[in-house]
């Protein structure tokens, strides 16, 4: 799942500085997860927006919508009558959502209301882990089923660095060394020995720094 933090509210405050009425809109999705963009955060935002406004005395109104995902066109292509007349939408979905709806409504401003930060999941609750780096090369097959490159501080390939001690990366004593972890999975496996392995030097240009990337399935497009 895509892992999304809020904004702080003073930042929000400044982005609508100006427009009288806007719309708060939530996705249902992974942002729900992290308890940062669903509808319940659409009705606690949307109570301080007007709230914050009232105390200032300024004019403005504020609706609240919320789709189950603002990733999909399907699902977007029927919110106008949320944002009918409205001179903002404050999205609360990742960075997708945000950009899907300023696409579809590009006579709105659209403003995001959370920093996308990272895919990941819950570890228990309330707490986050990065989890995918999103490389487009995929390895882990080959390390037990855990990412080096996203949970590693360096994301190393072939093995730990020296610093990481009792299991610990050196970077965060907080942070468990991905390849300490590795080992343990292989072990248990019986698959040590892949470890001796060479990974060559790895092909980043699959990765985020190579944007924007496309996927196409041929047999889901549709043929003229």
């Amino acid at each position: 799942m895509i892992v999304a933090g809020s904004k702080p509210f003073q930042e929000i405050e400044e982005m609508l500085s100006g427009f009288r009425k806007v719309c708060v809109m939530g996705c249902g999705s992974c942002v729900t997860i992290c308890h940062t963009g669903g509808e319940k955060q659409v009705t606690e935002l949307a109570a301080q927006l007007r709230l914050s406004a009232k105390l200032k005395g300024k004019q403005r109104e504020v609706k609240e919508a919320s789709i189950l995902r603002q990733c999909e066109w399907e699902f977007i292509k029927d919110t106008g009558e949320d944002v009918q007349d409205c001179d903002a939408i404050l999205s609360i979905a990742c960075g997708i959502g945000v950009q899907y709806l300023a696409e579809r409504y590009p006579k709105i401003r659209v403003f995001p209301g959370v920093n996308t930060t990272f895919m990941g999941g819950p570890t228990k609750q309330g707490v986050f882990w990065e989890r995918c780096a999103g490389c487009g090369d995929c390895l882990i097959g080959t390390t037990g089923g855990l990412c080096p490159v996203s949970r590693c501080a360096k994301s190393l390939l072939n093995g730990p660095c020296g610093g990481s001690q009792n299991g610990k990366c050196e970077v965060s004593q907080e942070t468990p060394c991905i390849w300490h972890k590795i080992y343990d999975q292989l072990d248990t496996q019986q698959l040590l020995a892949t470890m001796e392995d060479i990974v060559p030097p790895k092909d980043w240009s699959a990765g985020a720094e190579n944007h924007p990337r496309k996927m196409v399935l041929d047999h889901l497009v549709m043929k003229k």
